[in-house]
């Protein structure tokens, strides 16, 4: 078994008001069905435990869960850090943060994410593995951001 992580960022002007975006990215429930990719989000108060469907990295798949401790700066900031609980073995877990400001035409949603697997694959394969987490990070950040406007246009 070995490590591998990528990250990413992103950051758009979204042409809702900030207490909407807010609002969506605090709902795990709603977090979960606009996510690609994810079974369901279980709220644990202060954490929130993801339950990915099955996901495959050249060759070796897997369903991961992991748990994030979340922590919430009211209409700013979210932030994330995988905290599984204590003796739990996890193979998967994302670091991050969400930043929402007010601007002209809307609200700057910021984030960024670094998330870290356990495969089955030896460290020499770490290009291609984070080139691939990369392709699978991209189809979701695309499809997650999509969701969001299509959910913020139903108001």
């Amino acid at each position: 078994m070995a490590v591998f992580s990528a990250t990413t960022t992103a950051e758009a002007v979204v042409p809702h008001q900030r207490s909407s975006i807010w609002d969506a990215l605090i709902d795990p429930a709603l977090v979960g069905r606009m996510t690609p990719f994810v079974k369901r989000i279980e709220d644990r108060g202060e954490h929130w435990v993801w339950s990915m469907a099955g996901l495959e990295v050249l060759g070796a798949g897997f369903s991961p869960t992991f748990t994030e401790r979340m922590t919430l700066k009211e209409q700013e900031r979210i932030e994330f850090h995988h905290d599984p609980a204590a003796g739990a073995k996890e193979r998967a877990g994302v670091t991050g943060w969400y930043d929402l400001r007010e601007v002209d035409g809307g609200t700057r949603l910021e984030t960024s994410m670094e998330i870290c697997v356990s495969l089955p694959l030896p460290r020499a394969a770490g290009p291609a593995v984070r080139t691939a987490m990369k392709g699978v990070m991209a189809t979701m950040g695309d499809r997650f951001a999509k969701n969001l406007l299509e959910h913020l246009a139903k108001g």
